[in-house]
């Protein structure tokens, strides 16, 4: 009909089908401060500081609730007084009720919220959040944006439940009454909805299996059957306690990962992307094939702040693979190299992704282990994609960008070195001991310090104040994290309060780091419900001991063959990951896998790891390949196409995990009779081998070493990089020969032509 109103399609996040953006008008204002009220509560409970300790020892009144709660009065005070006088005071007072909702969710136990509690009330924030960015999006039926707002609500409701009735559903742990069995059964519901509307079927298929095996499992032939559950037990088990629903995944996704997804907000709101872009266009723009290269470094730099792989390919790939088929790499070559870099965002230290954290707390050792393990397996991944993209750069004859294209490092380094200080702060307070929750915390408080002070400086008139205001930031900064995380976040007050002061611009810098509290918790969404989900296969784990059928069966393949054992556990991450993101195709596989691969003396982060990289692996293998269907767009080629070049770029992240398996000094993992001099030897040995492994085969599939390989060199390349992999003995001297032979007669054909060109 002419006239007629077209509404402009909602964007939608590439990885799940949840819209990127909070909506239109009133309704979109609610939610984003509703995602602001989120981020507020998780950042007061991460850090765990109590709410009604004395300021002052004489004044017993005087605590932190009641110095709050004066303020939400001023603020009430400051709206209404607005309202008398004219103003528009609509989004003030909107803001005023979602993080008076927030406060007295916390304040009720003092900021100090039990474990479920927390896990709980998370769970509720993201269905209320979800469903309302559904609502706001759906434009067609109102029926439909009714139905996604009541479940939202229903969701948060059983939160308010748990929050509510903590102390009495602890007093009857075991004995649910007819209310609980409602509130259980309504959010396992809930989330079912929730991620099959939001991610697909995939999961719920899964974790709706798991479930049913759990109710029908007894009628079972054996030895699949097991002793039979009422539907009581089974709720309790999935809505009550901490081994369904609200499982580990569930407490890690309400403690590190949001708190480092906000971290990467804020990272990105400081303009350490566009940091790490400049630098990388700096130092590789300018070499052979350097857009391409430019694509590695800034994707594996991303990846430190960054673990999503998926949301790397779309922040970055914008820039870099319309960059790359400029200068003449093919579209699907051009996101093949965005997509495997991008998901090699998840096993770069330090941050590495959500599967981190949950791996670390799953199997109860430091971060900082599973980050030391994970450091060369980064290093020969990303060397593995650069040096892809050196060889189908030299077989294209693609030159770099020229230099007057290209910023300066030096000046870059000059200019912004500062951004990455919360960065080391978080490197450091990792390796030297501290919890993962407390590196994060300090990280995102000194974060926000900084993008608060950045602004301040820039106000100041001339630079010896600026001087002087640096030198002072400093040293409060250190002093503070030396004294408590209480005093951290009594320099951001500081800095908030001054910023108010200094007006509009100061009032700007705080729309700012509001908007990253928002993003943040929108971030948040999707891994959360998926940790909340998968947390049924945990519960089905430890109720029937399913694990224990898998366990023995793969076992007695294991002891016939480790090598078809590994196999068979690659294809079932494989395939689980066709469908389900990596998190819980982590926890599925880990749950069941992991514990078995121990057991047949693969070592204990190492068995981890194993399922964990192939988890990652499948968002690059067709037919699903998640990631490389995030860059077709940008690369206008097929993800089908993309996602096979991605594959040959990636080989050594297929390779790398079964040589950790056979030699688990490739992750620095201890080795008994290697000690002291002899073990660093060992490990120089193993990185040497997959080195020239990576390097073989990356010439075989590309077919160029220092000009294009005839057939039987690429076939010889290929042989020579199996035997080096290959555990057996003689086959690490059998690929030494090979390799020596096909590096060899190539150099000596080369200089052959040359001299007869000559």
């Amino acid at each position: 009909m002419a006239g007629a109103h077209t509404p402009t399609p909602v964007p939608y996040d590439p990885e799940h089908g949840l819209p990127a953006t909070f909506g239109p008008g009133w309704k979109g204002r609610l939610l984003f401060w509703l995602a602001v009220g989120f981020s507020a509560f998780q950042v007061v409970t991460a850090f765990g500081i109590p709410l009604d300790f004395r300021l002052i020892g004489s004044l017993a009144w005087l605590t932190p609730i009641a110095v709050i709660r004066t303020a939400f009065v001023l603020w009430f005070a400051w709206i209404v007084l607005g309202a008398l006088r004219g103003r528009a005071m609509v989004e003030p007072a909107i803001a005023f009720l979602a993080l008076l909702g927030a406060f007295e969710l916390v304040s009720l136990y003092t900021g100090t919220l039990p474990n479920q509690v927390l896990r709980t009330v998370h769970v509720g924030f993201l269905a209320l959040i979800a469903c309302g960015l559904l609502a706001n999006a759906d434009e067609t039926s109102p029926i439909g944006r009714l139905f996604w707002r009541v479940v939202g609500v229903v969701g948060f409701a059983v939160g308010l439940y748990h929050w509510w009735n903590y102390i009495e559903l602890v007093n009857r742990a075991g004995e649910l009454t007819g209310a609980d069995m409602v509130v259980g059964i309504t959010a396992l519901a809930v989330l079912f909805l929730l991620v099959w509307r939001a991610m697909g079927i995939a999961l719920p298929l899964v974790a709706g299996t798991f479930l049913a095996y759990c109710l029908f499992g007894r009628y079972l032939p054996a030895p699949f059957d097991h002793r039979g559950y009422s539907l009581e037990q089974v709720i309790e088990q999935m809505s009550f306690g901490t081994e369904g629903l609200y499982a580990t995944p569930t407490a890690v996704s309400a403690t590190f990962i949001f708190l480092f997804i906000l971290f990467g907000a804020f990272m990105e709101r400081a303009g350490v992307i566009d940091f790490f872009n400049d630098i990388s266009m700096a130092l590789f723009g300018g070499k052979q094939g350097g857009p391409g290269k430019v694509c590695v470094a800034s994707s594996a730099l991303m990846g430190t702040v960054s673990g999503s792989g998926v949301a790397n390919v779309v922040a970055s790939g914008q820039f870099t693979i319309p960059l790359m088929k400029r200068s003449g790499f093919t579209g699907a070559f051009a996101g093949g190299v965005e997509a495997t870099s991008s998901m090699g965002g998840q096993i770069m230290p330090p941050v590495m992704g959500a599967v981190a954290f949950i791996m670390a707390e799953t199997i109860d050792v430091p971060y900082s282990k599973i980050v030391e393990a994970a450091i060369i397996p980064a290093i020969l991944y990303f060397a593995a994609c650069y040096w892809a993209v050196h060889l189908e750069a030299g077989k294209l004859g693609l030159t770099g960008l020229p230099k007057s294209e290209l910023p300066s490092a030096r000046a870059e380094l000059r200019k912004n070195w500062y951004l990455i200080a919360p960065l080391l702060v978080l490197v450091y307070l990792l390796f030297a001991g501290f919890t993962p929750l407390f590196a994060g915390a300090i990280g995102l408080a000194l974060t926000v310090a900084l993008i608060l002070a950045l602004a301040i400086s820039a106000g100041l008139g001339t630079t010896a104040l600026r001087v002087v205001f640096w030198i002072g930031f400093a040293l409060v900064s250190a002093a503070s994290m030396a004294i408590s995380v209480a005093t951290v976040l009594g320099v951001v007050l500081l800095l908030v309060i001054w910023n108010i002061l200094r007006g509009r611009s100061g009032r700007e810098v705080l729309t700012a780091c509001i908007e990253s509290l928002a993003d943040g918790a929108r971030q948040a969404l999707p891994v959360g419900l998926a940790c909340a989900l998968v947390g049924i296969v945990i519960g089905t784990m430890t109720l029937t001991g399913i694990g224990t059928i898998f366990g023995s069966w793969l076992i007695g393949i294991g002891k016939e063959s480790m090598f078809l054992a590994l196999l068979l556990t690659m294809i079932f991450s494989l395939i689980l990951g066709m469908g389900i993101p990596t998190i819980p195709n982590y926890i599925i596989t880990s749950s069941l896998a992991a514990p078995i691969l121990l057991q047949l003396d693969v070592p204990l982060i190492v068995s981890h790891m194993f399922v964990f990289y192939f988890g990652i692996m499948a968002d690059l293998t067709p037919p699903v390949a998640l990631a490389a269907f995030a860059a077709a767009p940008m690369a206008k080629v097929s993800g089908m196409k993309i996602g096979v070049q991605a594959v040959k770029i990636a080989l050594p992240g297929f390779v790398i995990p079964y040589m950790a398996v056979y030699d688990p000094t490739l992750m620095l993992q201890p080795v008994a009779g290697l000690e002291g001099a002899s073990y660093w030897l060992a490990v120089v040995y193993i990185v040497t081998k997959a080195t020239l492994a990576m390097i073989l085969w990356g010439a075989a599939f590309v077919g160029q070493l220092t000009r294009r390989l005839a057939m039987w060199e690429r076939i010889l390349a290929a042989v020579a990089a199996g035997f080096l992999v290959a555990a057996v003995p003689l086959t690490d001297e059998i690929g030494f020969v090979l390799a020596a032979v096909m590096i060899g007669q190539h150099l000596w054909r080369v200089r052959a032509s040359r001299r007869a060109a000559a």
